[in-house]
């Protein structure tokens, strides 16, 4: 039950930004676009190095001055699964006109919901391996460190359920369709999660792998997505302040419950 709920709490979170959209009349401000843009930026960082990457190292110190190898080989990877995805699945990002990825005759409002489907992915494998080591006994994380991170995404998921939901809105879609598909684009983090655990149940010493690949592709989505959209045009500073009260609350969350 324990891990039914922290795969869920991360959809809670988007669920309940994309409500912000039956709250608010105008569309998101643009300072506060970039702010939560930023904040989620920092959640993600510092959740891939506290709750991913240290345990991948700590996990591996039998291999002496070689523990790194685990953590570097599954960032690396991690960096190229999502590259791959982000050159096939056609996606449009807010505040932009031209699509990614393979040509597609889809809606727009069905591309900017893709767009945030896409890095919720690895945000759902980080989840998903965090508890599998739980649940094989193998993985020196602590239930608190999982909630932590389970909690820590879910925060940053809040914005993220609010940025796709109001363009949608504010683009002429009802109210509910613009709810419906802000939640749709945050379902894919429990089926990722899911799919984390089922296959890592059984490859335990795998687990530093897996957990670095997860940070791997989470930090990805900041550095090609979340990063560059909070920092371009202007009140760029705003997205500055907002990764560094979601670098340090996540890190907070972490060494606290962890």
């Amino acid at each position: 039950m324990n891990t039914f709920y922290g795969l869920m709490i991360p959809f809670l979170g988007t669920t309940l930004g994309a409500a912000c959209v039956f709250f608010m009349k105008k569309e998101l401000n643009q300072k506060i676009q970039k702010l939560l843009l930023g904040f989620a930026s920092g959640v993600m960082v510092a959740a891939s190095v506290w709750s991913l990457i240290i345990p991948a190292i700590d996990q591996s110190e039998n291999m002496g001055k070689l523990a790194f190898v685990p953590a570097a080989v599954g960032i690396a990877l991690g960096f190229a699964f999502l590259l791959i995805l982000d050159s096939i699945i056609p996606h449009l990002h807010v505040n932009s006109d031209k699509p990614e990825g393979l040509r597609a005759k889809l809606k727009k409002s069905t591309m900017l919901c893709l767009a945030v489907t896409l890095h919720n992915i690895p945000e759902g494998m980080a989840v998903g391996v965090v508890f599998a080591a739980i649940l094989s006994n193998g993985g020196g994380i602590s239930l608190a460190g999982a909630f932590a991170l389970s909690i820590g995404i879910a925060i940053q998921n809040f914005p993220e359920g609010a940025i796709i939901s109001m363009p949608l809105a504010g683009n002429g879609n009802g109210k509910w369709k613009s709810f419906l598909y802000g939640t749709l684009s945050g379902i894919v983090e429990p089926i990722a999660a899911l799919i984390t655990i089922l296959l890592t149940a059984q490859i335990v010493p795998l687990l530093p792998y897996l957990l670095s690949f997860a940070a791997g592709a989470m930090l990805y989505v900041v550095v090609e997505e979340l990063i560059p959209e909070a920092s371009e045009g202007e009140h760029s500073n705003n997205g500055t302040i907002g990764f560094a009260l979601g670098f340090i609350l996540m890190m907070i969350l972490d060494v606290a419950l962890g």
